[in-house]
């Protein structure tokens, strides 16, 4: 897929080195780069309660934000938190932030 998306030739290698991995009930994180560190990915799994993998998400060169929303009393509130109903819980930890400027996504679990 990432030669698709990236128009890389079929001889280019691209290994995938993971630098963390993040489980949040059903969904897994793994985040990795390149040997370079000049690019950036995110795989987001779904297993379900039998371990099998339903679902498969990649972001590649994407900041990704992990939201989980939850229902609750819509009076209570917190102090430091806007919408006290979708709470962050993981963050991209990306790669020379500051050397490029990457699209964000929220994914909602």
């Amino acid at each position: 897929m990432m030669r698709l998306l990236t128009g890389a030739s079929p001889e280019e290698t691209f290994e995938f080195l993971p630098l963390s991995i993040e489980a949040f009930g059903s969904t897994v994180l793994v985040e990795g780069t390149d040997r370079a560190r000049s690019s950036c990915w995110v795989h987001a799994w779904t297993v379900s309660a039998d371990g099998i993998i339903t679902q498969v998400r990649e972001y590649f060169d994407t900041s990704v934000t992990v939201t989980r929303v939850g229902s609750g009393d819509s009076s209570s509130s917190t102090s430091n938190v806007p919408n006290p109903h979708c709470l962050p819980v993981w963050q991209s930890r990306l790669p020379d932030r500051g050397r490029k400027s990457l699209p964000g996504l929220v994914l909602a679990i």
